[in-house]
């Protein structure tokens, strides 16, 4: 019986021995050596890729942000802000119903089919409204110029970029918004549209945050 028990008792010892080991090095000295590597290498994404301006964060250069109106009274939803640029849509975002103390950003997509009758009945409408609001006195934005990342949302509703092609049937608006030449709100988008990836993965692309930023500045420069 006693050695039963010393028996047993050995196993305890030896199995807590086991889980203190296994503790220490999956939940200790493994992710410590995980946050140093990344925070040394890749200091700026382990930390959210934020984007500062005046000195202060005001965002992530992963996450696309809204650039609207206040909301007037009896409003349901916001007119956007025109003398910024826009991004894409956000029709696939839901609305936080679990913690509504915090204000979440939450991701996701319209999973809609192409046939759907509301997915085309927003991107008619979205079309309409991209072609209105970006027509100036002396442009005009034709249908067929409207790109397809104008009027529909990504897959998680958050994307940051938006098209070359989005962007720069903007200038004219954006010029016209902000007292600027069209020539110097252009040469803006052609300094912030970044590249394919290693020259050959995604799509050429323009961080709307970033660029939004410098025309901030560029205003306050006149």
């Amino acid at each position: 019986m006693n050695n039963s028990l010393t028996h047993t008792a050995r196993l305890l010892g030896a199995g807590l021995r086991a889980l203190l080991v296994l503790t220490l090095v999956t939940g200790v000295l493994y992710p410590l050596t995980v946050t140093g590597i990344a925070q040394g290498l890749f200091g700026g994404k382990a930390n959210g890729s934020e984007i500062e301006a005046d000195g202060r964060v005001v965002g992530s250069s992963l996450i696309g942000q809204s650039y609207d109106l206040p909301l007037k009274e009896g409003q349901e939803t916001p007119e956007p802000d025109l003398k910024w640029f826009q991004g894409r849509p956000q029709n696939g975002l839901g609305t936080n119903s679990v913690n509504t103390r915090y204000q979440l950003i939450l991701s996701g997509a319209t999973n809609r089919s192409a046939d759907n009758r509301d997915l085309i009945d927003w991107v008619t409408a979205a079309k309409a409204a991209v072609v209105k609001d970006n027509s100036t006195a002396g442009y005009e934005v034709r249908p067929s110029e409207v790109p397809a990342d104008a009027v529909t949302s990504s897959g998680s509703g958050l994307d940051p970029d938006i098209s070359p092609q989005y962007a720069d049937i903007q200038v004219h608006r954006i010029a016209e918004r902000n007292g600027l030449s069209v020539a110097r709100v252009q040469r803006l988008v052609d300094e912030h549209t970044e590249g394919r990836t290693l020259g050959f993965l995604g799509e050429p692309r323009v961080n709307v945050l970033e660029l939004n930023i410098a025309l901030e500045d560029l205003v306050a420069k006149g």
